[in-house]
């Protein structure tokens, strides 16, 4: 097997900054309400009796998103015109000459990747910042990040440096789409789920 492009998020060192979402948008040229890389916030807990006294027991920590180009993309399966393929190095690529903006792959993706633009009537989405990475660069999120929280390259070999899992609460089971995707957890992230954390900006994102 080959080498395969994706991302690594450090969910504890992200602070929320959303330098990378706005990079994207930048390099992208994004109109306002399409955005590609989207900063969530996950929060959830409360407080707590213990004896004589109230502990806090919140939970609150940060997941930067975009496309995972998963192997086993549930956008593509989706789509009715073929619009969107997985090339042989791992991208998957939209081709908005072919997309008939019937919004298939929008539903059909669990990671709300794909994003529909009104004035063209098509969707898109990251596409790793392909030109620039053919070139030798990062990806405009990864490079933007101050915290260093986005890393970009082979997905095995981000795995033998950083470490990392396949999944952090609330995201989908990684089995249904086999997405290039490691994540460091954050500390809260154990206890999210148990606390009915939820993601507490989904007007922004």
């Amino acid at each position: 097997m080959g080498p395969r492009p994706g991302f690594f998020f450090d969910a504890s060192a992200c602070t929320g900054c959303k330098a990378c979402q706005a990079a994207c948008k930048d390099r992208n040229d994004l109109p306002v309400g399409v955005r590609w890389r989207r900063v969530y916030e996950v929060t959830g807990g409360g407080w707590e009796r213990r004896g004589e006294a109230w502990v806090p027991s919140v939970v609150a920590y940060n997941i930067s998103m975009a496309c995972n180009h998963c192997e086993k993309p549930a956008c593509a399966l989706a789509c009715p015109v073929q619009a969107i393929t997985r090339r042989a190095d791992g991208l998957v690529l939209v081709d908005a000459s072919a997309c008939v903006g019937c919004r298939y792959c929008e539903w059909a993706c669990p990671y709300g990747a794909i994003r529909f633009d009104a004035r063209t009537g098509t969707v898109s989405k990251c596409d790793l910042c392909r030109e620039a990475v053919e070139a030798g660069d990062r990806p405009a999120c990864v490079a933007a990040c101050p915290q260093r929280a986005l890393d970009f390259g082979d997905l095995g070999e981000l795995e033998r440096e950083h470490g990392g899992e396949r999944r952090i609460f609330p995201l989908p089971d990684p089995a249904a789409t086999e997405p290039a995707f490691l994540v460091k957890p954050h500390r809260d992230a154990a206890r999210a789920e148990e606390l009915g954390a939820e993601v507490a900006n989904w007007e922004e994102v």
